[in-house]
């Protein structure tokens, strides 16, 4: 695996950061918020915080981590099956999502949200990297719900509309 590679999150990887099947220290974790389909591998390990080579190598062999469609072309990211999670921008990838139907329970309008969220919060880099470690770490619609406001003030309400839905605000 060469460093000018690019990794995105798997759909497996999405879903054991969600319900915690795998756990992950915190270099991982960092590690695993970083590749977001734009980075290139040396540029997570040289983000500044403490990410080892083996932290990587270790995702991709469980399968938490894939490498985006072959090339470095960020808008290739959308050619993973991983749509959450792609390099394309949030409005488009989460259109299907956008309107929920309506007498949901909270815990399906946090099934909703969560990946909007994280797509949001992901598609901020660095300057959204704790906010996107806060959304990662909840489990609950109530959790979510605390972090919206902060997750609107990032990205501002235009790009927040399809997660105010999901949560129906």
């Amino acid at each position: 695996m060469g460093d000018s590679m690019i990794l995105v999150k798997t759909e497996a990887g999405q879903q054991a950061l969600k319900d915690r099947s795998i756990r992950l220290t915190p270099r991982q974790r960092s590690a695993f918020i970083l590749c977001d389909g734009k980075r290139s591998v040396s540029e997570v390990l040289e983000a500044g915080m403490g990410i080892a080579r083996e932290d990587i190598d270790q995702m991709v062999e469980l399968g938490l981590l894939g490498q985006v469609g072959g090339t470095a072309d960020a808008a290739n990211a959308a050619a993973v099956s991983v749509p959450a999670v792609s390099a394309a921008p949030a409005i488009e990838v989460l259109k299907e999502a956008a309107h929920p139907a309506p007498g949901r329970s909270n815990q399906q309008r946090y099934k909703d949200a969560y990946p909007i969220a994280t797509q949001l919060t992901g598609s901020l880099g660095l300057r959204g990297f704790r906010l996107n470690l806060s959304v990662e770490g909840t489990s609950t619609y109530e959790e979510l719900m605390a972090l919206a406001p902060k997750i609107r003030d990032a990205v501002g309400p235009e790009k927040a509309a399809a997660l105010d839905r999901a949560l129906g605000l």
